[in-house]
């Protein structure tokens, strides 16, 4: 009898149910994976479940191994933790039991399997740290205290000589922050970086109006419909430059000696730290996560949620 697997799909905007799916015999240079544990994408989740992924970005928006096509029905997710055979490794793969995948990536000793559904933020954010060239000394205001603001905060902090502030509308965004030692509060003026994770495009005009001169501003926020960015006063005045973010791309700076491989490996080994549990904001059991996915998404306090098999 073949193999079958259940997954999460969106029939249609706002509504989530669990599909059961055949699996063929796994094909050559794939691997069978066995999920134990998955995390939602808060804010690009959202984006898919209600439908607001716009026709011009269908094909850049696909994620791996996604099943089906926007706007529905489709299946979507990328984080997932699960064993290939007796090993835990990390996948980028929709909510789904069981599955086979192309690319797997080993955890590293002593990263906890419940953890590491954080490793697409992680490298999400160590790629706008690179973006940004962050370096020793450098005044930095950070836009948004999501899963990917508070990570790229985390990282940036530990550079030395760093004057940091992350910075969150939500006051209780706070909490998270101090339990990563990430100073937060109002933005600084005079930043050298600024970086928006916030998909605000207000907070990106308040990055312009507290950026130093010839400073740079990384946008590092997905923003599915057109958005009004003030060009003059400071921006003109102060030669500001704006500089897009994206995963999906290395920095040119670092495509000579850096793959995709040797990116997540890094991001894995990054989320040793225990610290880092803090940003897990709760845990739902699959079998209930289509009742529940709406309210995960829409909770004021999720940052990341854990998907448990």
């Amino acid at each position: 009898m073949p193999d079958t697997a259940r997954a999460l799909w969106f029939p249609r905007a706002q509504e989530a149910e669990l599909r059961a799916e055949t699996l063929p015999p796994t094909p050559p240079g794939q691997t069978r994976i066995r999920a134990l544990f998955g995390g939602i994408s808060r804010g690009t989740e959202a984006m898919v479940f209600s439908g607001r992924v716009p026709p011009s970005e269908y094909d850049r928006m696909r994620g791996p191994n996604q099943g089906g096509s926007f706007p529905f029905p489709v299946k979507y997710g990328y984080a997932t933790v699960g064993l290939a055979g007796d090993i835990p490794v990390f996948c980028l793969h929709p909510h789904q039991t069981q599955f086979d995948a192309p690319e797997a990536y080993p955890l590293p000793p002593g990263l906890p399997p419940e953890r590491a559904i954080l490793a697409a933020n992680m490298e999400t954010a160590l790629n706008i740290v690179w973006d940004a060239g962050i370096a020793p000394g450098d005044r930095v205001n950070i836009f948004g205290a999501g899963t990917v603001g508070l990570l790229t905060a985390w990282i940036a902090a530990r550079i030395p000589g760093t004057d940091l502030r992350l910075t969150d509308p939500n006051p209780a965004r706070a909490t998270p922050a101090r339990a990563l030692n990430i100073p937060f509060g109002p933005p600084q003026p005079g930043s050298d970086i600024a970086i928006n994770a916030s998909a605000s495009a207000d907070a990106l005009a308040t990055a312009i109006d507290h950026a130093a001169p010839d400073s740079l501003i990384v946008e590092a926020s997905w923003h599915p419909a057109p958005v009004t960015i003030p060009l003059g006063g400071a921006f003109h005045a102060n030669r500001l430059r704006i500089a897009g973010s994206q995963v999906g791309n290395l920095p040119p700076t670092r495509r000579p000696s850096w793959t995709h491989t040797r990116r997540m490996q890094k991001a894995l080994d990054l989320l040793r730290d225990p610290a880092l549990d803090a940003l897990i904001t709760g845990e739902t059991a699959f079998d209930d996560l289509p009742a529940r996915y709406g309210e995960i998404l829409s909770a004021p306090d999720t940052i990341c949620h854990r998907i448990r098999y």
